[in-house]
C-alpha cells in the first residue's frame, strides 16, 4: 500500500457511476461480547493518540485524506454507515462532527441514507434527538435477544426490554428507519426463547430486522468455552429450524437478503452489489473500481500513520475479472433479486438447472434468466453457491 494512498487510474474510472458509500468504524466497546471477533477495543486497552476521546479527530483526518486521494473524481456520498464497536460510546456531538465533515468534504446526495449502529443501553432520548437533528436517518440497535438468560450467555449488558424502548425513542426522535439485530442459536436458547425474541422485536414496528445464526469464532471467549466443552456448539438442524421460525414471523416485512427482512439497508446493498465505498477507521476495508484495501487494525498504528500524513492502509489488491465474477455470485445469490445467469460458466449453469429441479432455485426466475433462492435454498445457500461458481 503506497503511503500516498494513490489509486490507479483504472480504479478511478467509473467512479460516480456506481453508488458510493462511506463506512466509519468506531472500534470502542464498553465490554467485549463473548462471541464477537470484530476489531474492537476496551478503553483500558489503549492510550496515547488512540484514546476514545480523540477518535473523532483521527477519523476526520482520514476523511480529509480520502477526499484528497479521490480528487476531482470524488462523487457525492449516497450512504453513510457508522459501525463498530459501539459508535454511540462517542458523544453525539462527535458523530455529528463526522457527518458534518462528510458533507463538507464530499457532499451528501439528496435522500442519502445515514445509519449509525447503537447498543440499546448506550443511547437515551436526548442522544437520539441530537443524532437525528445532525442528519442521521437510520439507527440499528443490537438487540440480539429478548430473553435474559440468552443475553447473559452472549455477554450483552442491556436489560431484556431496553431494545424495544430504544426503538420507540428513536421513532419519537424522528428517525425514518429503525432496525433491530437478532442472533439465534445461542447455547441454552429454546425455540420458545427465539419466538419470544422475534415477537418482542416486532412489537415496536421496526422497519428492518436482521436475524443471524450464532457463529462460534476461533479466538473469542465463546470459542474457547465451546472448545473446552463448557458450552455446546450450535446444532445445524436447530439453526435451520430457527431460521424457518424467523421467516414465519418476519414474512410480512419481506426478505431481501438471506438474513435481512424489511426496508433494505442501501449501504449494505452496496456491499452485496459491488458498489464503491471508502472505509474509515482501524481495520476498515474499502473498495473502489475493483481495488480493495484495508487499514491497519490497531488504533495507535492508525493514529500514527495519519499524523505522519500517510495512508493508514495495511495492504491492497486489484481484483481481476474472474475475482469480481466469483464475488458477484457469492454475494448476489443471497439477495431476493438473485443474480443473472449470464454470470455462470457451463458447470454453474448445469448446477442451476439441477437446483431448480431440486427445489433450491425458483423456476420462474430461472426461466427469466436469474438464479433466485427458494426458502429451502436459503437454508442451503452456501452449498448452492459452491455449485454455481464452478
Amino acid at each position: 500500500m503506497p503511503t500516498s494512498g494513490a489509486l490507479p487510474t483504472v480504479a478511478l474510472d467509473g467512479l460516480g457511476k456506481r453508488p458510493f458509500g462511506l463506512y466509519l468504524h468506531v472500534p470502542f466497546c464498553a465490554t467485549r461480547c463473548g462471541y464477537c471477533d470484530f476489531n474492537t477495543y476496551l478503553g483500558a486497552e489503549l492510550g496515547g493518540g488512540a484514546l476514545q476521546a480523540g477518535y473523532a479527530d483521527m477519523a476526520l483526518a482520514e476523511l480529509r485524506f480520502a477526499r484528497s486521494v479521490l480528487g476531482q473524481a470524488c462523487p457525492q456520498v449516497d450512504t453513510v454507515f457508522v459501525g463498530g464497536g459501539t459508535p454511540t460510546l462517542l458523544p453525539a456531538a462527535d458523530l455529528a462532527r463526522l457527518l458534518s465533515a462528510v458533507r463538507a468534504e464530499f457532499g451528501l446526495a439528496p435522500e442519502a441514507e445515514v445509519t449509525t449502529e447503537a447498543n440499546p443501553d448506550s443511547v437515551d432520548e436526548r442522544c437520539l434527538a441530537e443524532l437525528r437533528q445532525a442528519g442521521f436517518t437510520r439507527v440499528s440497535f443490537g438487540m440480539q435477544s429478548a430473553v435474559p438468560s440468552v443475553l447473559r450467555v452472549l455477554d450483552r449488558t442491556h436489560t431484556a426490554g431496553r431494545p424495544q424502548q430504544a426503538a420507540k425513542e428513536a421513532f419519537s426522535a424522528g428517525f425514518e428507519q429503525v432496525s433491530l439485530d437478532l442472533i439465534y442459536g445461542a447455547p441454552g436458547e429454546s425455540d420458545d426463547d427465539w419466538r419470544a425474541s422475534l415477537e418482542a422485536a416486532l412489537i415496536t414496528g421496526p422497519t428492518h430486522v436482521s436475524a443471524y445464526s450464532l457463529i462460534v469464532e476461533d479466538g473469542t471467549r465463546l470459542g474457547r468455552q465451546v472448545a473446552r466443552g463448557l458450552l455446546p456448539a450450535p446444532d445445524d438442524d436447530v439453526l435451520a429450524d430457527r431460521y424457518l421460525l424467523a421467516e414465519q414471523a418476519l414474512s410480512d416485512l419481506g426478505w431481501y437478503e438471506v438474513s435481512n427482512w424489511g426496508e433494505p439497508c442501501r449501504h449494505n446493498l452496496g456491499y452485496w452489489r459491488g458498489a464503491d465505498w471508502w472505509g474509515v477507521g482501524p481495520g476498515a476495508h474499502s473498495h473502489v473500481g475493483g481495488m480493495r484495501w484495508w487499514n491497519v487494525r490497531h488504533p495507535q498504528a492508525y493514529a500514527d500513520r495519519l499524523a505522519a500524513g500517510h495512508s493508514p492502509g495495511a495492504g491492497r489488491e486489484q481484483l481481476g475479472a474472474e475475482d469480481r465474477r466469483v464475488e458477484r455470485i457469492l454475494l448476489e445469490v443471497r439477495l431476493r433479486d438473485g443474480l443473472p445467469l449470464r454470470l455462470l460458466h457451463a458447470a454453474g449453469l448445469a448446477a442451476a438447472v439441477r437446483h431448480v429441479e431440486g427445489g433450491l432455485l425458483e423456476p420462474e426466475a430461472h426461466a427469466a434468466g436469474r438464479a433466485v433462492l427458494t426458502l429451502r435454498g436459503r437454508l442451503l445457500a452456501d452449498a448452492v453457491v459452491r455449485d454455481l461458481v464452478d
